[in-house]
């Protein structure tokens, strides 16, 4: 069987305003940091912790480090919903999780390139079985944990889950 490596998976080439002009292979996006498109979920279980994980040092973007989101590029032709649960899934290795609830959107520009960023959320309280190929370490922390761990600078993050982090701390904050 002929399986199509990550690095040759077609995605959309998106502009500024999340307007599709083109197709690329994952690699040639990457290489000539085209901006694309990326679904991430933060989740949480029963008790209301958050699923982290460290990423494999395989990973074509930011290996070996650490996120409280999963996600991933969205492939050509693809919507944000069905990338979020896809990919939600995926990394999680469950099946017939609800489908997250999308929160916002956000132009990432920063280390590893710029890409159109969905953020999510959902709760699962199914057993999880993360991919291996995905993820080599997991844990579900406490929201005071997770802030306690980015804060003291001893796990190395993805820039862009950060960030996401951040942005939507400050969008679950109660509206005046």
């Amino acid at each position: 069987m002929n399986r199509v490596s990550a690095a040759d998976e077609v995605l959309d080439v998106v502009d500024r305003a999340d307007r599709v002009t083109g197709q690329a292979p994952r690699g040639e996006v990457y290489a000539r940091g085209l901006i694309h498109r990326c679904a991430f979920v933060r989740v949480r279980d029963a008790a209301g912790r958050i699923f982290v994980h460290r990423r494999t040092a395989s990973k074509l973007v930011f290996p070996s480090h650490y996120d409280m989101f999963v996600g991933g590029v969205l492939g050509a032709g693809e919507d944000y919903a069905r990338a979020a649960l896809r990919e939600a899934e995926e990394e999680l290795g469950v099946t017939g999780l609800a489908q997250p609830e999308p929160l916002f959107k956000f132009l990432y520009e920063g280390p590893g390139g710029a890409w159109w960023s969905y953020v999510h959320e959902v709760r699962c309280e199914l057993p999880v079985h993360p991919q291996a190929s995905e993820v080599a370490w997991h844990d579900w922390l406490r929201a005071d944990e997770l802030e306690r761990r980015v804060a003291d600078g001893q796990w190395a993050w993805v820039p862009d889950g950060l960030e996401a982090h951040r942005r939507l701390q400050g969008f679950l904050e109660p509206r005046q």
